[in-house]
């Protein structure tokens, strides 16, 4: 190897599967990437996304300066010039409206970066404001919040033991082509792959034939947005027919066991079947394999989320794997512990001050609080309607709203009338083209890389710590400090402020409430001292906070109470990773309820299901029903913009059964016209059989085609944008995520 030449081995930070990279840079630039067959979790394993961090790194469109409009149009700028920027729009519209009238939007990449995943909240006090929305609640909220009832946190999802499984009931899911949600597992199709194999059985439930559809031994066409009713009558079948078998490890933790029978009665297989879509003897058939089966689970994702039964069928899912033993059981779903701690490891363990929603209310109508912020489909109405609290001021941060939430037509006015914007972000794309001053962080390979988020929900305990691969330019901020200075000007503090001082108290107050706890291994030392053993490390930043959770976690060394314990020092010492082995039980320590039980029946879930049992009776046979898709080379709407990726055939289509096609009297190849209550958008057919009549079906994040962007490859494949069509006024009650599968539509062709 010559001297210009150096390997690095870093974590994939583009989806949940964080895969091993083995990089090559040559002459001060990306040579190669592969993958890292000696990562502990990912053992080599890439999909076409990882290879492509060299082109992203390099794209011409990726943001390197500052941005602030000037007579309608982006200009670079300095630091300095755009800091000033943030300082007086900021502070100017706070002092005229108060702390109210500030809004945030958090985007996917938020939870895929160290830097925010741990500054974020500091920034988010210092603006003072309940205006918070993120990309969650058209994803994954319902999971956590029907989660949160159960278990007592937010974080505490039970995850598919994918590697010691014999059966998989999927719903909603296409690891094919996104891997795994909610359940972080390099090569999710190698493993189903093994699984059947060893003789296992995959069983996908899917209104389209995806491609994990393709590749499972059985396929059952349900129809959109039923998945609750289909859960609902596989658990009736199982009590019914008494094949209910808790388990004796779980049966003591257990509460509420003895009330589902009588209130899943409604939900036999023969009441459901019309709604559903699928005959009764085949649900009692699935009911009777899955009971039966060794080792086996449900595992439900976003086509089970975004829909209005999205936290009931979420909450379903963790019934039917409780009621049949393969709750906190090998090869069934399990708890993962983190390595950097998180709610189920900290505190008094078995027990805590549980979950709830509503400790806020959306302004204009009401919409409870979940998670810590309201749904983003009530954004453009909180922005647009006048009166007191009115969103007046934006940041949004590594986010495109304009492309990944409801009605996108009616978001694009509200920003029009905002006073003032800022976005964090490498791009201007369709969202940041509203904002006043554009912040870019550092690109991906320019920061350190953890993932705090993933590896709580990770098939498997694992830990990667990832040093930069390259050094940032000197004028260019790290992630953490553009953060830190957000919340120090939000604060009062000035243009001026110099983010590592917010830094320091920000770690003072961490360390602060680790000594509080007493779970945490300190060694008996003092805050002082455990401030200064980080600071010997000379780590700042975010590093300095990823040492103190390490430190303080499960597998911490404890500032010396464990020798063999890990620390930051030590993670950069094992650049393929640490494997601290497969998933354990962890009932009932891992409980954060009131009741330390899981809760089997919460009463909000319970009364959800009158409303369950109603929509039976109040579906139509004739309606066409739009849903979404993802693409093995896609990443919801950010990395268009990659050549590599979009090149080929077009892939923003909507897909029709050739007898809906014939039926309303489009042709394949030609275009049509799909619209919603909300909108319409025009978009070339595609026809396939692997789709079930009265079901269309067009992909997400797509429309790049809006005037004042900088993105010069995806808009010359910009396809149409499908939240066009999102109705802002249908959500999951329970939760606020957005219905964004099973929309009725009508297709026509174009005169």
């Amino acid at each position: 190897m010559t001297p210009t030449e150096r390997t690095v081995f870093r974590t994939c930070p583009l989806c949940e599967a964080t895969c091993g990279l083995e990089i090559t840079v040559k002459d001060g630039a990306v040579a190669r990437i592969r993958g890292d067959r000696d990562d502990v979790f990912s053992k080599g394993f890439i999909c076409p996304k990882g290879s492509t961090l060299k082109q992203l790194h390099e794209d011409p469109d990726r943001l390197r300066k500052p941005m602030i409009k000037r007579d309608g149009k982006h200009v670079e700028v300095t630091w300095d010039e755009a800091w000033a920027e943030v300082e007086r729009g900021l502070m100017g519209v706070i002092e005229k409206h108060g702390r109210g009238a500030g809004g945030v939007y958090l985007g996917n990449p938020n939870a895929h970066n160290l830097s925010p995943l741990i500054y974020n909240r500091v920034w988010l006090q210092a603006l003072g404001t309940k205006q918070r929305f993120s990309a969650s609640s058209v994803d994954q909220v319902p999971k956590q919040v029907s989660s949160g009832y159960m278990f007592g946190t937010a974080a505490s999802v039970a995850i598919p033991d994918l590697d010691r499984t014999n059966y998989i009931l999927m719903l909603g899911a296409n690891p094919y082509a996104s891997n795994g949600s909610l359940c972080t597992a390099p090569d999710f199709p190698g493993r189903l792959e093994a699984m059947r194999e060893r003789g296992g059985k995959l069983v996908v439930i899917d209104p389209r034939k995806s491609k994990t559809a393709e590749n499972a031994d059985e396929w059952i066409a349900i129809r959109p947005g039923a998945d609750a009713l289909l859960l609902a009558a596989i658990a009736n079948t199982i009590f019914s027919e008494g094949l209910v078998n808790v388990g004796d490890h779980v049966r003591p933790h257990i509460a509420g066991l003895d009330v589902l029978p009588s209130a899943l009665a409604p939900f036999t297989a023969e009441a459901v079947t019309k709604a559903v879509g699928v005959d009764a003897e085949t649900i009692k058939r699935l009911a009777r394999e899955f009971a039966a089966a060794d080792k086996a689970l449900v595992y439900g994702r976003i086509g089970t989320c975004t829909v209005s039964f999205g936290t009931t069928a979420s909450w379903l899912v963790d019934v039917v794997n409780t009621i049949t033993g393969n709750l906190d059981r090998e090869g069934g779903v399990m708890f993962p512990t983190p390595a950097a701690g998180g709610p189920t490891t900290r505190g008094a363990k078995g027990t805590g001050k549980g979950f709830q929603i509503g400790r806020g209310y959306s302004r204009v109508r009401k919409f409870p609080e979940a998670l810590g912020e309201y749904p983003v489909s009530v954004l453009a109405e909180e922005i647009a309607t006048p009166g007191d609290g009115q969103i007046k001021v934006m940041i949004t941060a590594g986010g495109n709203p304009v492309l990944s939430t409801p009605n996108t037509l009616a978001l694009e006015d509200a920003m029009k009338s905002l006073e003032f914007m800022i976005s964090v972000d490498i791009y201007l794309n369709e969202t940041t083209r509203y904002a006043d001053v554009i912040l870019p962080p550092p690109s991906h390979l320019e920061r350190s890389h953890f993932d705090l988020v993933f590896t709580g929900f990770s098939i498997r305990n694992v830990a990667n710590y990832s040093e930069p691969v390259f050094e940032r330019d000197p004028s260019q901020p790290d992630e953490w400090e553009i953060f830190l200075k957000i919340a120090g000007i939000a604060q009062g503090m000035g243009a001026g402020v110099d983010p590592a001082v917010v830094d320091d108290f920000t770690l003072d107050a961490f360390i602060g409430s680790i000594m509080k706890d007493s779970s945490s291994p300190t060694n008996g030392l003092t805050a002082e001292q455990i401030r200064e053993q980080l600071d010997a490390t000379g780590a700042r930043g975010a590093d300095r906070m990823l040492d103190l959770m390490l430190r303080t976690g499960p597998y911490g060394d404890g500032f010396g109470e464990n020798a063999n314990g890990i620390s930051l020092q030590h993670m950069k010492q094992h650049p393929h990773g640490i494997d601290f082995g497969p998933l354990e039980p962890r009932l009932p320590e891992m409980l954060r309820t009131v009741s330390g039980k899981v809760e089997l029946a919460p009463p909000a879930l319970l009364a959800d299901l009158p409303r369950l049992e109603q929509s039976m009776h109040e579906f139509d046979d004739e309606q066409l029903v739009l849903v979404g898709r993802r693409h093995l080379r896609s990443n919801n709407s950010w990395m268009h913009n990659i050549e590599v990726l979009v090149k080929g055939k077009p892939r923003c289509t909507l897909q029709m059964h050739p007898n809906d096609a014939a039926r309303v009297g489009v042709k394949e190849g030609e275009q049509a016209r799909i619209t919603s209550r909300v909108g319409h958008v025009d978009a070339v057919v595609e026809y396939t059989s692997d789709i079930r009549e009265r079901v269309v079906s067009l992909p997400h994040g797509w429309g790049h085609d809006m005037s004042g962007t900088q993105m010069n490859v995806a808009v010359k494949r910009a396809g149409v944008n499908s939240n066009v069509l999102t109705d802002h006024n249908e959500m999951d009650p329970l939760s606020g995520n957005s219905v964004m599968n099973g929309i009725p539509v009508t297709v026509s062709a174009l005169v």
